[in-house]
């Protein structure tokens, strides 16, 4: 059986360790507010082709590059609208995804091919750390198999690759958002939500639908952060067998039943965490109590929408 990647300490040993793989090429897990990222110097081509080897990710599916500061963002774009200067000093570092006209310098692999790259500066101190001692961008997609759960915790990542795939694990607690960055696209006249999160960006309404060629921003494939579980939105009738049944406002009569949070940050914060653990008993099927439509509840909307979809797409 193979070995699962090496747990390290985010201390200054660990952080050395990881900052130096990284640097050699290899890919290093590591804990960021969102849910934990595959990283990859993202401007070492083949290091980067080896995350999408790993997590079995098409190709047209773009990586978000992170960085630690305004000023290493600005160094890989050839533009810096007052847009991006005005969404960076209010959401950074945090949970937003700038996609801005790369330079380049950021190679085509990052970016499936586009002329736009998406940035962020996470607020996960060991992420904000690890980007200090690497002293690179880190182009890094969350440390899962293609369309799977994402990983808020360092034992998602371990249970989930090998030793040969992946160089390490950085230790670093439960994500506390939960879900994966809002995206922003600056590279037109007007910003475009591509992605929604748990950030509200009053005015900002999703553009992309998905096609054929590129995707404008990750997490765009119909099928998407599935558990291996049969997953859906509950309707007026439960299914016959054990199942496990997740509420936030009424509960309903399971075998097993799980509340979250009746907010959406709190519920968001929870919700992998969550189908993981429920992932891994022995249940017939998930369901989930459907959420409220409503603008804070988008970003928890759309990643339920892409895990209950049909067609599930197999790693």
């Amino acid at each position: 059986m193979s070995l699962a990647p090496e747990l390290i300490a985010p201390d200054a040993a660990g952080l050395r360790a990881a900052a130096r793989a990284l640097r050699e090429g290899r890919l290093v897990a590591f804990p960021t507010e969102t849910v934990y990222g595959l990283g990859a110097h993202a401007l070492d081509a083949d290091a980067v082709r080896r995350v999408f080897a790993v997590k079995g990710r098409p190709a047209t599916s773009p990586l978000i590059v992170h960085v630690a500061s305004i000023e290493a963002a600005r160094a890989l774009v050839t533009t810096w609208p007052d847009a991006a200067e005005r969404l960076a000093q209010a959401h950074w570092p945090g949970p937003l995804t700038l996609v801005l006209p790369k330079r380049d310098v950021v190679p085509d692999a990052v970016t499936a091919g586009l002329g736009t790259v998406g940035l962020r500066v996470p607020a996960h101190p060991v992420a904000l750390a690890l980007l200090r001692e690497a002293a690179i961008p880190i182009a890094a997609p969350s440390a899962n198999r293609f369309t799977r759960l994402s990983p808020t915790r360092a034992e998602h990542v371990r249970d989930a690759f090998s030793r040969d795939e992946v160089a390490m694990v950085i230790e670093g607690g439960v994500s506390e958002v939960g879900i994966e960055s809002t995206v922003v696209s600056l590279a037109g006249p007007e910003p475009v939500l591509l992605r929604p999160g748990v950030l509200d960006l009053p005015g900002l309404r999703r553009a992309f639908e998905g096609g054929p060629g590129a995707h404008a921003a990750p997490g765009q494939h119909e099928a998407h952060y599935q558990p291996r579980t049969p997953l859906f939105l509950a309707g007026e009738h439960l299914p016959a067998g054990r199942g496990a049944y997740v509420w936030h406002t009424t509960p309903r009569e399971a075998a097993h039943t799980v509340r979250l949070p009746a907010d959406a940050r709190g519920y968001a914060a929870r919700l992998y965490d969550t189908l993981h653990a429920l992932d891994g008993g022995d249940w017939a099927w998930i369901a989930l109590e459907p959420v409220p439509d409503e603008a804070s509840w988008e970003g928890v909307r759309d990643r339920l929408r892409r895990a209950t979809a049909r067609g599930r797409v197999t790693d």
